[in-house]
């Protein structure tokens, strides 16, 4: 069948060598392809593993195995040129060794991967992944998981669950999360139901949702559940008490509740009071001012709400002594005091009460109304 076609974009090119095209190409997995040429779409422009990983809708580690694996070919090489950052670059090579070519014909295995060719990738993501264990030979780990009968049960079942076929990417993926990680075939299927019941199929989440499971020590389904389930639990107990509905805690707000439950150590009712106060003060949900109020309370070693209660009534005692302290000195200067207030009904601008004290007896005072009022409605 013949094939006629007539490209319909505007001949703004970039030119790929018919080399790469004939010999690298057809034994590329099609992301790495896609990461050459967005490469060399781009050569010569400043570019990070965050920019190429957005562009291309890949997670940064898909980035990094891409570069690792042209670099090996020999088809990137490093760019010459020093940054006074010391980054490491990578540059489309002209001219492709001969001596790399036997190893990339159409269906050869891809050589032996060595810790220093993942170096230059790591250097330049320098982040947390870089504690993790090394990804590997990703050729050799699916060949060898190809006869694995449990790891083929496994990527049936969370295809399952997430509604999609797999990628090679994705079922990369989840063979690292198996075999890199040792996580089981069963706590796996939880990672999939899990993220699926949240809406989320992408494997950028996944893999996100998996690592934090591995950082945070959970090994089994059991430590998962229980793990989701209280935290779950934490998130709709403040969203409730910010009368928040109709939608989940956004990042930032997880970022505020991780903090509060698992860097303060505060139970749920320490955390629900200090957004009622939160509420109270400033009539909205504001994460950062319930966060002032919590992270003072831990640097006060508050542990329970009769802390808290205790806390209240030093603070009500420090504020009567300061009243005391301040009408004995208003006795004592009773003539200034008295001009002050002629001047002040002269021009007729001062005749309120101006605040005293600070935000806490603010809130306390505001609390203690509430209380009141509840109270009162209750009988």
């Amino acid at each position: 069948m013949k094939i006629d076609l007539k490209l319909g974009l505007p001949a703004n090119v970039t030119v790929v060598s018919n080399e790469f095209i004939d010999q690298y190409m057809a034994a590329a997995n099609g992301e790495y392809v896609k990461v050459f040429l967005y490469l060399l779409r781009h050569e010569r422009e400043e570019l990070d593993l965050a920019s190429i990983a957005d562009a291309l809708n890949h997670t940064e580690a898909d980035v990094k195995r891409a570069l690792a694996y042209w670099k090996r070919t020999g088809v990137l090489a490093e760019d010459d040129r020093e940054e006074a950052d010391g980054r490491e670059e990578f540059a489309p090579d002209p001219q492709i060794p001969e001596r790399n070519r036997e190893n990339f014909e159409p269906g050869a295995r891809t050589p032996e991967r060595k810790q220093e060719d993942f170096e230059p990738a790591r250097r330049m993501l320098g982040r947390e992944e870089s504690r993790l264990p090394e990804t590997g030979d990703t050729y050799e780990r699916m060949r060898r998981l190809s006869s694995d009968e449990e790891f083929s049960a496994l990527l049936y079942a969370v295809q399952q669950y997430l509604g999609k076929t797999f990628t090679q990417i994705e079922c990369e993926k989840f063979a690292f999360f198996y075999d890199g990680l040792h996580m089981s075939g069963e706590l796996l299927e939880y990672l999939a139901e899990y993220c699926a019941g949240g809406g989320h199929s992408s494997i950028r989440y996944i893999e996100k949702v998996a690592i934090s499971w591995y950082q945070a020590g959970i090994r089994t389904r059991e430590e998962a559940r229980e793990y989701t389930a209280r935290f779950s639990g934490d998130t709709a107990a403040v969203l409730k008490a910010f009368g928040i509905t109709g939608r989940t805690a956004g990042t930032a707000e997880q970022d505020f509740i991780r903090r509060w439950f698992k860097e303060y150590g505060f139970d749920k009712s320490l955390v629900v009071e200090a957004c009622s106060r939160t509420i109270t003060a400033t009539g909205s949900a504001s994460f950062p001012y319930a966060d002032k109020i919590l992270k003072g309370w831990s640097e006060q070693q508050v542990r329970t709400l009769k802390d808290v209660e205790a806390l209240d009534r030093k603070r009500q005692q420090r504020k009567a002594e300061k009243e005391q302290a301040a009408g004995a000195d208003r006795r004592g200067g009773a003539g200034r005091e008295t001009s002050g207030r002629k001047r002040a009904g002269a021009n007729g601008f001062r005749n309120f009460e101006e605040r005293t004290g600070d935000i806490d007896d603010f809130v306390w005072l505001k609390n203690r109304k509430r209380k009141e009022d509840e109270a009162g409605g209750a009988q």
